[in-house]
């Protein structure tokens, strides 16, 4: 097939990372998150809701008696542990850790059936109804993640067991799903499995799973409608509920047309970009340009009128879903973790046939302020919902801001977005790069050592930043002999100047950038020496006038950093702050606040409320009181006490 793939990530073993914002994260989700999450797999979490994933494997396998608990999903808990483990193991190697991951194994491969099937919902519960209800029932998305798994774990440790479980139970679902007239010609409710393929056959080489990957994104949207004869067949019926219902919502799960008609992003978010990452894999190897347009059209709309400034994505908790162009209210967002890191591999999968800067600026983004902010600092407590505006009260007292906390849970009994988290930070390094026999592009500025193999040698890199704090960036390359190839650098979407000098000597940027990357290409000498400069101000952002949440507002903005303001630096009602627009508005590195971080402070007004007596409306009168805001990083928000906090400003 004919690929249209012109970069590929470096592999995680090459990779290390030693970076004062990130290393933080990476080094927590070893120590703290994986164990933690092992123990919630386990229900060993006190006060937390029980997960029942382990036991439900266990009660597959026959070796406990007892029923299956949880979502009809609840597998997929387990292969995202597993797929952080693979990470977390590839970066820096751990026999315990790796033990438990092994026993974890066997455990699925005796829960798996006799044919290849493997699902603890349905093995417990209704075997006799495998395959009967794609729509809702979640079979190929579990499948999907264990592939994920399997591949991560593979790549790690050499180990084949999962690998070889989950070639099985794909070459069932290959014998099962497919065009051929004797079998069901379906596909995913939940997209997932579309993505885990393609992975699958870079791990194995079988086109089989290629081809597969293919027929499922293919095969989408078509008509008769697949999801149509299926609730026809089920007595039109849903697994969530009783009762005859009307035929499914086809946007919901982006069915609703052929995959290379649609425009723009519609439905459950997390869906969506699975979806779309699965079409631009599969476009980015069989070399289909419909493909690939189809998702350049469904990235603008995303990027453009459906994404808030944090990089979240989807406004409602109505089907998590995404609602309509510039709908982007800021306190009853849903904006789910998990849906975030659905953009970040969405960008990552784009970049990888296209270095463009629009996909690399997203996944920044995404990545250091909804993806960062879903987890606490201490790595035991996580938001589902990722708000830009909260008040307490309002979340406890009124009905459509019941889905919004102001604090993180320990678990949820839905409990996608913890491990989604882990096993995204635990393979970060595979983000930073991308290279083929010509570039290295250098697609985040993170601390750390790369090598990385070009045209039969391998180049040593060592970058070195206190990113997002400041812009400065370091990159030192190393080679036993002299390589001639390029260097690609971006200059972030936020940065309006920037410098670059090599071995000292400045470099005009304006006259080697390509689609906002500053291409260097020349004979590269051992300590040779890059430096980058990107000027990082604090600026006032303001949204397209047709987002009508923000009239009238301002948000703070660093670097790729979003920032919001506190109760537990501003005080109550953070709704009658003012923000002039010539104020000064300086950055200052604060040691006392969580650890360290850079604060923004500046002059500000805020509503004398001392004027008002037992009043409701009274005629206008200007009365405003000057104070000092503090602003932190959206990102922490909700790792001290429970409280207000705010993004976007009122403005005068």
């Amino acid at each position: 097939m004919n690929s249209l793939k012109q970069s590929i990530p470096v592999s995680l073993k090459d990779i290390t990372i030693t970076d004062g914002f990130w290393s933080r994260y990476v080094e927590l989700v070893r120590d703290t998150v994986i164990p933690y999450q092992w123990d919630a797999l386990n229900d060993r979490i006190p006060d937390a809701e029980p997960s029942h994933a382990i036991k439900n494997f266990r009660i597959a396998a026959g070796e406990e008696q007892g029923d299956f608990h949880g979502y009809v999903f609840q597998d997929s808990d387990l292969a995202k542990w597993l797929e952080a483990v693979g990470y977390s193991l590839a970066g820096k190697p751990d026999p315990e850790l790796e033990r438990l991951a092994d026993e974890a194994i066997d455990l699925i491969g005796r829960a798996q059936q006799p044919d290849g099937y493997l699902n603890t919902y349905f093995t417990i519960r209704e075997p006799e109804k495998r395959w009967t209800n794609l729509n809702d029932c979640h079979e190929l998305y579990c499948a999907g993640h264990m592939m994920e798994a399997a591949v991560a774990y593979y790549n790690a440790t050499g180990k084949r067991k999962l690998l070889d479980i989950m070639c099985r139970f794909a070459d069932h679902i290959d014998s099962v799903l497919g065009p051929e007239p004797e079998k069901l010609h379906g596909y995913p409710g939940h997209e997932e499995v579309e993505l885990a393929l393609v992975k699958l056959y870079n791990a194995t080489k079988n086109e089989k799973y290629l081809k597969l990957a293919k027929y499922f994104i293919d095969q989408r949207g078509q008509q008769p409608h697949y999801f149509d004869l299926e609730w026809e067949k089920r007595g039109k019926k849903s697994f969530w509920s009783s009762g005859l219902l009307s035929a499914p919502d086809k946007k919901y799960n982006q069915s609703h047309l052929p995959v290379r008609e649609q425009t723009e992003a519609v439905g459950h978010a997390v869906r969506a970009v699975y979806l779309y990452t699965g079409m631009a894999e599969v476009a980015a190897e069989t070399g289909d340009k419909d493909l690939l347009e189809a998702c350049m059209r469904l990235w603008d709309n995303i990027e453009n009128r459906q994404m808030y400034i944090t990089g979240g994505i989807g406004s409602t908790v109505h089907g998590e879903a995404f609602s309509f162009d510039y709908d982007l209210p800021n306190d009853t967002v849903y904006s789910e973790t998990c849906a975030s890191i659905g953009l970040v591999f969405f960008a990552h999968s784009m970049l990888k046939m296209q270095a463009n800067s629009h996909y690399a600026d997203v996944m920044e983004r995404a990545l250091y302020n909804a993806v960062s902010a879903g987890m606490s600092l201490d790595g035991k407590h996580f938001f589902y919902v990722n708000p830009l505006e909260v008040w307490p009260e309002a979340c406890e007292k009124s009905p459509i801001r019941s889905h919004v906390r102001p604090a993180r849970q320990k678990w949820f009994g839905c409990a996608c977005c913890p491990p989604n988290i882990a096993r995204l930070l635990s393979s970060l390094g595979k983000y930073i790069y991308t290279y083929n026999d010509e570039t290295v592009y250098t697609h985040l500025y993170i601390s750390g050592e790369a090598f990385i193999p070009m045209g039969g040698d391998t180049v040593r890199l060592v970058q070195r930043t206190n990113y997002p704090w400041d812009g400065n960036i370091s990159i030192q390359i190393s080679s036993d002999i002299e390589k001639e190839f390029a260097l690609g650098l971006r200059i972030p979407g936020w940065c309006r100047k920037a410098d670059l000098a090599v071995n000292g000597e400045k470099v005009d940027i304006s006259e080697t950038i390509l689609n906002g990357y500053v291409l260097i290409k020349r004979k590269w000498n051992n300590e040779d020496r890059v430096e980058l400069h990107l000027d990082m101000p604090v600026e006032l952002i303001q949204a397209n006038p047709k987002v009508r949440a923000n009239a009238g507002k301002v948000a703070i903005q660093r670097g790729p950093l979003v920032y919001c303001l506190e109760e537990a630096d501003n005080g109550e009602n953070l709704s009658a702050i003012t923000l002039p627009l010539d104020t000064s508005l300086t950055a200052e590195f604060n040691k006392d606040i969580l650890g360290g971080i850079v604060t923004i402070k500046g002059k500000a007004t805020r509503k004398d409320e001392s004027t008002w007596q037992n009043q409701l409306y009274r005629p206008f009168e200007y009365n405003e009181k000057p104070i000092e805001i503090t602003a932190v990083p959206y990102y922490i928000w909700g790792n001290r006490k429970p409280g207000e906090m705010l993004v976007w400003i009122h403005y005068k």
